[in-house]
């Protein structure tokens, strides 16, 4: 049976930020830029009170809280202390799957310490974390990535939750699918029209019928319904895209957006040849004002040759996706996935 602990830092951009500043402890914070759409990076514990939280427009978490003090982020200094947990976390084991700079998974099954309770592996990780840079951490004790991550978020600030091989069918029973990672409103609602509320009820479900209602990821439903989750620690995480984005001051029709696809696309062109990376696919993404997202792919056989090709290839996107002329936009993206090293031998064209 596998040990996995998932930890997550507690408001860790905040938490960094007032750490330095610890006279703003006690006052609704939040890390944000100043920009006239700019969201919340990361709310302190105060600010949560008022209904502050992560991605929340700026104009909408000041409505909430006119007194919020803004903090300007700084993610050179947040990528230092995030280098620092890791090197704690590498003391116990090499199986580390970093998810952002605030939350990893770790395998402890076999750890570096010989410690045999995967409880105490994470007891120590926390205290060392507060040791080394003063903050806190949350942590989930589980069999298994999904049941670690609910456990993460069970006890915080600063707590753990430990869910024993025994105790799993008893902690799912009465789990709110809303739990679940993967199921945003959309498939919380299909869930809601199915009589469905609970992981106990998603057991009673045939697979057949979840596969029909979700395609694959009912499949996945059916597994995390019975409390399992395969998937594997991986210690050395694929890099699984590059994009880049940027919110305009004032919505703009895709006609108007023009001007601001070169650029893009020539920032997600230079990072692959800084990476010697090569990609085969190319996702387009638009945020209408009233924050739906529209979003398209396409990849191939053979990596785009050059960036004449991801022009094309956006060009192409944006035509398939038959956009209404009056639908205006408050942020246009552009990525590329499927990535992989370089090769020496001459690549193929697209078409």
């Amino acid at each position: 049976m596998k040990k996995i602990i998932h930890i997550d830092m507690d408001a860790f951009y905040a938490s960094v930020e007032l750490k330095d500043r610890p006279e703003l402890k006690h006052l609704p914070v939040v890390v944000s830029s100043h920009h006239p759409r700019a969201v919340v990076y990361a709310a302190s514990y105060p600010a949560r009170e008022f209904g502050l939280r992560s991605a929340m427009p700026m104009s909408q978490a000041r409505k909430r809280c006119p007194q919020v003090v803004v903090i300007e982020p700084n993610f050179e200094k947040y990528r230092a202390v995030s280098a620092q947990i890791h090197q704690i976390f590498q003391r116990y084991t090499p199986l580390i799957e970093p998810m952002s700079l605030d939350e990893a998974y770790l395998d402890v099954t076999d750890n570096l310490q010989n410690i045999a309770s995967a409880t105490e592996v994470a007891m120590r990780i926390r205290e060392d974390i507060f040791q080394v840079t003063g903050l806190t951490a949350s942590a989930g004790v589980a069999p298994n990535k999904f049941l670690a991550k609910i456990a993460s978020d069970w006890h915080k600030p600063n707590g753990i939750c430990v869910i024993k091989p025994s105790q799993v069918q008893n902690f799912i029973q009465h789990l709110p699918l809303k739990k679940i990672p993967g199921v945003g409103k959309v498939t919380q609602e299909k869930l809601k029209n199915l009589q469905l509320e609970t992981l106990g009820d998603l057991q009673q479900i045939e697979e057949a019928m979840l596969i029909q209602h979700f395609g694959k990821y009912g499949r996945q439903l059916f597994r995390y319904a019975q409390g399992i989750d395969e998937r594997p620690v991986q210690a050395e995480r694929e890099r699984q895209q590059i994009s880049k984005e940027t919110t305009f001051d004032d919505d703009l029709t895709l006609i108007q957006c023009q001007n601001y696809w070169p650029k893009l696309m020539d920032q997600v062109w230079q990072s692959l040849e800084k990476k010697q990376l090569c990609a085969r696919g190319v996702s387009a993404k638009l945020k209408l004002k009233n924050f739906q997202v529209l979003q398209h792919s396409k990849s191939f056989k053979q990596p785009l040759e050059n960036q004449k090709q991801l022009q094309d290839v956006l060009q192409q996107l944006l035509i398939e996706m038959q956009i209404p002329e009056h639908f205006q936009f408050r942020l246009i993206g552009v990525g590329v996935y499927q990535l992989s090293d370089q090769q020496d031998q001459p690549q193929l064209s697209l078409w």
